[in-house]
């Protein structure tokens, strides 16, 4: 069910935030497929679709804590520290670049799809209700992820979106503005 709030992008790209606390509500397998069909719809050059989404649930959840820990070279208490923060929320959707041969679309510019892919889809989720953080971190792309994950020789990790239901809490004020002139010329 859509979130009320939002009533346009505009809105949804004003009123998004990262959410690190959510509920073990997720959206369901048939909810993941429709939000990633839509957020499929970024533009890509040539139509590629240089990417692919790993829907990562229950105990599986494990495999990315444990991926990264081993990648961190952490042991122990701290490895297991580590390993709990991939149960801070029910659903883990890996978003992946997978690129595809081109004369004309280089690989800079694929990866750039991919991550349209997941802020897009964070976008969606926060329409449906759901809050969403979007994790990274120097070890997205170390062997240890790579093998954990099953990638293709040549795909690459962008990171994890945590998703669950967002919280009933007092809404939340605005992001502070950015300095739009200092991101804005002319030429």
């Amino acid at each position: 069910m859509p979130n009320s709030a939002v009533t346009s992008v505009f809105d949804a790209l004003h009123e998004r935030r990262s959410s690190s606390k959510v509920t073990d509500e997720a959206p369901s397998h048939d909810e993941v497929l429709e939000l990633v069909e839509a957020a499929g719809q970024v533009a890509d050059h040539s139509g590629l679709a240089p990417w692919r989404v790993i829907e990562i649930r229950g105990d599986s959840r494990r495999i990315v804590g444990e991926s990264l820990a081993t990648a961190s070279g952490l042991h122990g208490h701290d490895a297991e520290k580590s390993v709990r923060k991939s149960f801070r929320a029910p659903l883990l959707l890996a978003v992946v670049v997978s690129p595809r041969p081109s004369v004309k679309v280089p690989y800079w510019e694929q990866e750039a799809v991919a991550s349209g892919v997941a802020h897009a889809l964070t976008l969606l989720l926060h329409e449906r209700g759901y809050g969403a953080m979007w994790r990274t971190g120097i070890h997205t792309r170390s062997d240890a992820v790579r093998i954990a994950h099953r990638l293709e020789p040549g795909e690459q990790m962008l990171g994890w979106i945590y998703a669950g239901r967002n919280p009933d809490r007092p809404r939340e004020r605005r992001r502070s503005r950015i300095d739009v002139a200092r991101h804005v010329s002319t030429l």
